[in-house]
């Protein structure tokens, strides 16, 4: 027993547990030993000991990202009760038409049935573009509004969820790209495109700008570019910011031309393809920027800095 009592003490010790993600973690290697632990927080809020009387419960947190918030009720198939008792065969045969009822009356309703196809594509694409609970929290959301108001007449489910992801990241300041969520959402870039300017426009949504120096540290680190370059290509974007010359243009092909023309000063520079392939634009957008920030920006500074 002693023994058994000390190795638990060690492990936990050893062990820590991140709230954010339910991950239990080995302090000494890193190495996540579950992925899969119930959060322990509470998801709602109380100001005050009647309203968090009235707030507690059991059960797994609600969320908007559940067709029904999470708040589904279940009614399990066991043949006892709560003291482990046999029920009767009268019992379990009402008990089983209450389950087969509560079962359609959650499952089988149009708008049901559209939340949960779309919330199943939003965990998958979650999933592969690596989006936090709170991204996936404001795009359930927006997707939410967008049914309420109709706006997926016309549109299909795909693209309004895909359009709603776009929303949330731009409003949480993630760095993903609308091509990054049709691609990985299988939905052509125009639709979604489309379902973003009327989901924004019907739903009077404010998205703020993303900082362009962002998406300067992305391309520079998948082309695995060093700090010096990233340094200057940051000085540069910061030019080009005071003199109003990225206003109206697309903010990653602005950072990839400006990578592009700090990178000529290396010893093997990048082409224009490469850059262009990695920032998820053409390479004629990529020449096109690069020959207009030649004519308004002082190239000079940043090159005799190099």
């Amino acid at each position: 027993m002693t023994s058994k009592k000390s190795n638990a003490a060690f492990l936990s010790n050893l062990v820590v547990t991140d709230p954010d993600t339910g991950e239990l973690i080995r302090k000494d290697t890193g190495e996540v030993i579950s992925d899969n632990i119930p959060s322990q927080q509470k998801e709602w809020h109380s100001f005050n000991i009647e309203e968090g009387e009235i707030r507690a419960r059991v059960g797994m947190p609600t969320s908007l990202a559940f067709h029904d918030m999470g708040l589904a009720t279940k009614i399990g198939k066991e043949a006892t009760d709560a003291y482990g008792n046999v029920i009767d065969a009268a019992t379990r045969t009402r008990m089983g038409r209450l389950r087969m009822w509560n079962s359609r009356s959650q499952s089988y309703s149009p708008t049901d049935r559209s939340l949960q196809r779309a919330f199943t594509m939003l965990y998958r694409i979650k999933d592969r573009l690596g989006l936090p609970n709170h991204v996936t929290e404001k795009a359930a959301y927006t997707y939410r509004k967008a049914q309420e108001r109709g706006l997926i007449r016309g549109d299909s489910i795909g693209s309004v969820l895909a359009a709603s992801i776009y929303v949330a990241v731009r409003q949480s300041g993630v760095l993903r790209t609308l091509d990054d969520i049709s691609k990985i959402s299988d939905i052509k870039p125009g639709e979604v495109a489309r379902s973003y300017r009327r989901i924004i426009s019907e739903l009077d949504i404010k998205v703020p700008l993303i900082d362009p120096r962002k998406y300067i540290v992305k391309v520079a680190n998948n082309l695995n570019f060093d700090e010096k370059i990233k340094r200057k290509a940051l000085e540069l974007m910061e030019q080009a910011q005071k003199k109003n010359v990225i206003v109206g243009k697309d903010p990653i092909s602005m950072a990839a031309s400006i990578l592009y023309l700090v990178n000529l000063s290396e010893r093997k520079p990048r082409t224009q393809a490469e850059i262009a392939k990695v920032a998820g634009v053409t390479e004629v957008t990529v020449r096109n920027r690069s020959k207009e920030l030649r004519k308004k920006l002082d190239l000079s500074l940043v090159r005799s800095s190099m």
